[in-house]
């Protein structure tokens, strides 16, 4: 992976490094380069929520709290320091299918729509 002042970034500018220099994009402060690595790193290990779940939370009319999000992101930490793949996580009245890996609400239901269903492809359940 190409390197830019120290950070390693997933692509090659175009133009290539030279081109950046040649117009001086690459003098950045070093603290702003620290910074921007510690705000990447939170931004990759926030919870996403997946096209559908957002649909779901919407339809459903179904409303996250703060404390809910805390959670189920040491939730999904349990479940991944346990080698889960795939989990079912319960908080409160709200199921949530989640991709351990990705760190990724795949899906949302609520204690209505839990009656009479049986979940599948999951390894692992998550009662917080």
């Amino acid at each position: 992976m190409p390197e830019i002042q120290g950070i390693q970034v997933p692509f090659i500018p175009a133009g290539g490094i030279a081109e950046l220099r040649k117009k001086n994009l690459l003098e950045i402060v070093p603290q702003k380069a620290e910074n921007f690595n510690k705000l990447l790193t939170e931004e990759l290990t926030k919870i996403k929520f997946s096209a559908h779940a957002q649909s779901r939370l919407i339809n459903r009319e179904l409303v996250l709290t703060a404390e809910d999000i805390i959670k189920l992101e040491n939730s999904i930490e349990k479940a991944r320091q346990k080698g889960a793949n795939e989990s079912l996580i319960l908080i409160n009245d709200n199921a949530f299918i989640v991709s351990v890996k990705n760190q990724t609400v795949v899906t949302i239901f609520n204690k209505q729509q839990m009656e009479n269903n049986v979940i599948t492809n999951i390894d692992s359940a998550v009662l917080s």
